[in-house]
């Protein structure tokens, strides 16, 4: 429990909006809550949130430790209250998550806190005390695999330092199998086939070029693809990641003269089909272990499938995966 006493300053204020300012981390309506069951007390008695503070009065907060810490990238989770999350797979040691287009990772330059899909993880397993931040010596949360802001799918998150070790070894490895559906513009000829080339990205315009040569500072890439149906202008594509670069998808088949539709950065945006973002999923995982996978060999030869209904009905309504 701790104890604020209300100066001249702060007289005058509701205790709600008080609350806000002096405990950052705490969200609003947890505030509320916490209000309403006399974990926030004032002079040692009840208080409603619209309470008009006095100097001299003496605020009796019983709330964790952590919402008193000033406010950070790694303690932005406590921000949010009701954390959403459509799991796909949870267990002790990783969680599977299908991220919705729209939504970033990670902060970005210091901005979003709390808004990010690794903040509601946190928060998720915080409130689920399966993460108790101020126990742990070092470990946190933390995404294996990362997409794109605008791009939905499968994100993995490790719970545990072991499963997060193995995981990436694994990724390094190539022990997982990622598909990804698209629509691109036009009809890739062959229908199926790979992308092969050199990617290199440029910080300062935060995008990525792709030639056919080697480049200094370029990175190999590949992508194999094959094409599901054609119609109207546009491909459904199926595509397997070989490697794992920045934009690697989009911008491999704009190079190809097939940019992914809805993609302002790498093509145009295209409003026919009221999209503001490419059209790109991460519908399907498979771990496909090859090595020894210690704490996480329940997983070999597991596959997670998501979105693909939805995708294609929304480009190519009528056609059924098979």
């Amino acid at each position: 429990m701790k104890e604020l006493q209300i100066g001249a300053n702060d007289a005058g204020q509701r205790l709600d909006r008080f609350l806000a300012k002096a405990v950052p981390l705490l969200p609003a309506s947890l505030a509320q809550k916490y209000i309403r069951i006399k974990r926030i007390k004032c002079n040692g008695g009840r208080a409603e949130r619209d309470t008009r503070l006095k100097a001299g009065d003496v605020l009796q907060l019983y709330i964790n430790d952590e919402f008193f810490d000033k406010p950070r990238e790694d303690n932005a989770f406590l921000t949010v209250a009701s954390p959403k999350l459509n799991i796909v797979y949870e267990d002790e040691q990783v969680l599977l998550v299908d991220k919705r287009p729209g939504l970033a990772v990670h902060p970005h330059d210091g901005a979003e806190y709390g808004r990010t899909l690794i903040d509601h993880i946190k928060a998720y397993l915080y409130q689920k005390r399966e993460w108790r931040p101020r126990e742990e010596n070092s470990f946190t949360p933390a995404l294996c695999n990362r997409i794109d802001r605008n791009t939905g799918g499968i994100v993995i998150a490790a719970k545990t330092a072991e499963a997060l070790r193995v995981l990436n070894q694994k990724i390094k490895d190539r022990e997982l199998d990622k598909r990804y559906l698209a629509v691109v513009e036009g009809t890739p000829r062959p229908k199926e086939g790979s992308l092969r080339g050199y990617l290199f990205k440029d910080a300062k315009k935060n995008r990525v070029f792709v030639t056919d040569t080697p480049q200094t500072g370029a990175k190999s890439c590949q992508t194999n693809y094959r094409t599901l149906a054609s119609a109207q202008g546009l491909s459904l594509v199926e595509c397997e990641l070989i490697t794992g670069r920045t934009h690697q998808i989009r911008a491999q088949f704009a190079h190809a003269g097939h940019p992914l539709l809805g993609d302002g950065k790498y093509g145009k945006l295209d409003k026919r089909f009221d999209r503001n973002y490419q059209a790109l999923y991460s519908y399907k995982l498979s771990f496909c272990f090859t090595t020894d996978a210690g704490v996480l060999e329940y997983l070999n030869g597991k596959t997670f499938q998501v979105g693909d209904v939805e995708f294609v009905q929304t480009y190519f309504p009528g056609f059924t995966m098979k």
